[in-house]
């Protein structure tokens, strides 16, 4: 079978720019560490109250002007409710759900993880300005969703 010319260019540039993307996809997922979460872990979601860390919600410092929080996600409403870090601080945030699938969004940054019962989700965020910010649940979650808030104020 013979190949027009302008096909084997077609041919040509299609399998190089699939490479390029290929090689782009690989240098973020190794390179950069933008790959998607390996550890998977799980817990009885009917029995969030009684698994540590989530028998005691809240927040702790861990390190240098470092914190974790840990928090539990259920139907309309976070726990702790508020949070209080101080500016510059790296928060690490544990969240798991007791009921149904929330989403955890921090407006204004770029922390946005979906949180499913059964499982542990960990998302870091670091805080260099001070003010209020808006924690959202993004993923529907029942009638009441449109009240499910909490505020992280940085001091």
């Amino acid at each position: 079978m013979k190949m027009h010319l302008d096909e084997k260019i077609w041919l040509t540039l299609s399998f190089g720019i699939i490479m390029i993307f290929m090689l782009i996809t690989g240098y973020q997922t190794f390179a950069l560490s933008m790959g998607p979460p390996s550890n998977k872990e799980i817990i009885d979601p009917q029995k969030v109250d009684q698994t540590a860390p989530f028998n005691q919600p809240g927040m702790k410092k861990i390190g240098e002007n470092e914190y974790e929080v840990v928090m539990t996600l259920q139907a309309f409403g976070f726990a702790p409710s508020k949070i209080e870090v101080p500016v510059g601080a790296t928060v690490h945030f544990v969240l798991t759900s007791k009921d149904v699938v929330h989403g955890f969004q921090i407006a204004g940054t770029n922390a946005n993880a979906m949180v499913m019962p059964g499982h542990i989700q960990r998302i870091t965020q670091t805080f260099d300005t001070r003010g209020s910010f808006l924690v959202l649940c993004n993923e529907y979650c029942g009638g009441g969703h449109q009240f499910m808030s909490t505020t992280i104020t940085v001091l």
